[in-house]
């Protein structure tokens, strides 16, 4: 297995803009999978359209490109399927809190154990810096013949609400703090949103390295934060309210760092393995489904009465 950064680049060219915020997420992607000692063949990145949709190509792992909005379908079909691969989403604000949004909320409900990683610069990027849901009403970027007409979407906010049990920002720029955020949401057992806040040097002429620089903080740095539930009731909705009050300072002061870990909630995966106690040793693509002679493993009777007005008999002529 793999245990260096450069082990995990593939030699595929980056053809990222000069300056983007991609450059940073991938090196804390391959600094935090070399520490993590993942290995490349259990191990899934999935994107959809947009910059951020080429990070499979730049990662030696298995990758999936897939479709404007639906890369967290497509990795709940991968885990589901096989719960032994660490499945990673990485994808970009437009494409999941846009046409996306409706699989976003679904993968907090079930608390599958997927990461998702936003790449977040307010605009779409390959589509030449249209007004993306981050992006808050009233500003106009470079590309806007107009200021937004728009309320932002809050992804701190509605990660909290949609029920992820592992909720954190980082920002591109300080990629050594993203890789260890990367490492947390990661390990982290249960469905986890890391919000990368990332500077679009050609579209994005308003949420500047400049301007991050003089505004992102770290949680961490009080010594009293802490996001980690210990006991599910009270305090974990003391924990969520604290996390949602943090998530609306924006202006003057950004927080980064983990806003709410809850390792208490059981998984998807935990209530699968309750209902078929073999899920987890063997994937449901490896569990027999007949026996050695080809007759079906499920109760033929069974499976007559349920379809039975369905079935149409045919007589012999």
């Amino acid at each position: 297995m793999a245990s260096n950064p450069n082990d995990f680049r593939t030699d595929i060219w980056m053809d990222w803009c000069p300056s983007c915020g991609n450059y940073g997420i991938s090196a804390a992607i391959y600094k935090a999978y070399a520490e993590l000692n993942l290995n490349p063949t259990k191990t899934v990145i999935v994107s959809g359209i947009g910059c951020s949709g080429k990070t499979p190509h730049f990662v030696k792992v298995n990758g999936v490109h897939t479709l404007h909005g639906r890369s967290i379908a497509f990795a709940t079909g991968i885990k589901v399927a096989n719960p032994q691969l660490k499945v990673i989403v990485h994808s970009g604000d437009g494409d999941l809190l846009g046409i996306g949004a409706g699989h976003f909320v679904a993968l907090g409900r079930r608390n599958l154990d997927i990461t998702v990683i936003m790449h977040d610069n307010g605009v779409y990027g390959l589509t030449k810096g249209q007004a993306s849901p981050t992006l808050r009403k009233g500003l106009k970027t470079k590309s806007l013949a107009e200021p937004n007409m728009f309320n932002a979407v809050n992804p701190i906010a509605l990660a909290l609400a949609s029920g992820y049990t592992f909720v954190a920002r980082g920002y591109s720029m300080l990629s050594e703090h993203l890789k260890d955020l990367m490492k947390s949401a990661i390990q982290h057992k249960g469905s986890a949103f890391l919000d990368v806040l990332q500077p679009c040097a050609t579209y994005n002429d308003i949420h500047t390295a400049e301007y991050y620089r003089k505004r992102v903080y770290d949680l961490s740095d009080n010594p009293e934060w802490d996001p980690m539930v210990k006991e599910q009731g009270r305090e974990e909705i003391g924990k969520i309210l604290q996390a949602w009050q943090r998530s609306l300072e924006w202006d003057n002061r950004i927080p980064i760092g983990i806003f709410y870990q809850n390792p208490k909630t059981p998984t998807l995966e935990d209530t699968l393995s309750e209902r078929l106690p073999s899920y987890r040793e063997t994937p449901l693509p490896q569990q027999p489904i007949s026996r050695e002679d080809g007759t079906p493993l499920i109760d033929q009777t069974a499976f007559t009465r349920l379809f039975s007005d369905f079935i149409v008999k045919v007589k012999k002529v």
